[in-house]
């Protein structure tokens, strides 16, 4: 299908003229491919990772290795998806210095590319196009987030991006970037 600007037309989700690769803590979640369960089962409100998951720990353990300004803060892989704080930093050793879409992109990449060897699989998604970001503003807002990250897998029962619960899957992010904003 030929692009027409008139059908497709993708909005950004990206704060306008924000400059990503500025030093600062970002909140990301990823999804799966058409939120498959790919990374593994919550038992007992706790995730337990498959071969896929423990992938995609590697590759996000790894990212600072690849990116010596980048910081990782908390973390967690959800069946369907994940959820983690990215922290830009100053300190760097190299000249080169990537934003957050690069280093998403990467990490995308490289994870995508691994699983999909194990499955034996080429070209097949992994992930969904795009993520979703949101720029941690204070202390208070980090802490939100990080509690909300950490208590992830207890909720999975209710979660928006649970198959049983099929609402639009950034729902409850949105809440939680509202009142992230109400708090600053």
């Amino acid at each position: 299908m030929r692009y027409d600007p008139s059908k497709h037309h993708r909005r950004s989700i990206r704060l306008k003229g924000y400059d990503y690769e500025k030093c600062g803590a970002y909140f990301i979640t990823l999804c799966a491919w058409q939120r498959q369960k790919l990374f593994g089962e919550i038992e007992n409100a706790e995730m337990r990772l498959n071969t896929y998951g423990e992938i995609i720990q590697l590759h996000w353990d790894n990212l600072p290795k690849h990116h010596h300004h980048l910081e990782l803060d908390e973390f967690t892989i959800m069946p369907n998806h994940v959820h983690g704080i990215i922290i830009l930093t100053d300190k760097t050793t190299c000249e080169e210095r990537h934003g957050l879409q690069e280093i998403i992109r990467g990490f995308k990449t490289f994870s995508a590319r691994r699983i999909n060897k194990i499955r034996r699989l080429s070209g097949v998604g992994v992930w969904q196009r795009g993520y979703y970001e949101h720029i941690i503003r204070n202390e208070k807002s980090l802490m939100a987030i990080r509690e909300y990250i950490v208590k992830n897998p207890s909720s999975w029962g209710k979660d928006e991006l649970h198959c049983v619960h099929p609402r639009e899957w950034d729902g409850q992010i949105k809440n939680l970037a509202l009142q992230m904003n109400r708090i600053m």
